[in-house]
């Protein structure tokens, strides 16, 4: 897997990393935390997408911390961003894990597995010579 496939991935934290009991912190999703760590080991940027702010926000990100995840950056594109009120604010990212999907949350195995799945159909397709390749997905 080269740079260009690393993934920019948006993560709720209430009913996707952990079980949703905002506003405290539920019981962690089972293989959230292993799938998280095998995603930035493949060299994914985490980003924590949530509601939660303030104090409520610190819990959530030191709770990660404690089981080993530290995002690239919290409700924002990247470190440092600075929020400009004449500009929308939704993130830039690949790929956003909520259980607010349409269908609802699917699970950490088949998450990886979609998003690891994906890089491969891109590499295949780049080898593909010709035009009609790039259709053959």
């Amino acid at each position: 897997m080269n740079y260009k496939d690393k993934l920019i991935l948006a993560i709720d934290f209430d009913g996707t990393i952990v079980e949703d009991a905002y506003p405290n912190i539920g019981k962690p999703q089972l293989f959230a935390f292993e799938t998280l760590k095998r995603l930035q080991n493949d060299g994914h940027r985490l980003i924590l997408w949530t509601y939660r702010d303030g104090k409520k926000l610190q819990e959530a990100i030191a709770f990660c911390k404690e089981n080993g995840i530290e995002f690239y950056a919290v409700n924002k594109s990247f470190p440092g961003e600075q929020f400009n009120t004449e500009k929308s604010p939704k993130i830039h990212a690949d790929c956003f894990i909520d259980d607010r999907n349409i269908g609802g949350f699917i699970g950490w195995g088949k998450i990886y597995l979609m998003l690891t799945n994906e890089i491969l159909n891109i590499e295949k397709s780049k080898s593909r010579k010709g035009f009609f390749g790039f259709f053959n997905r």
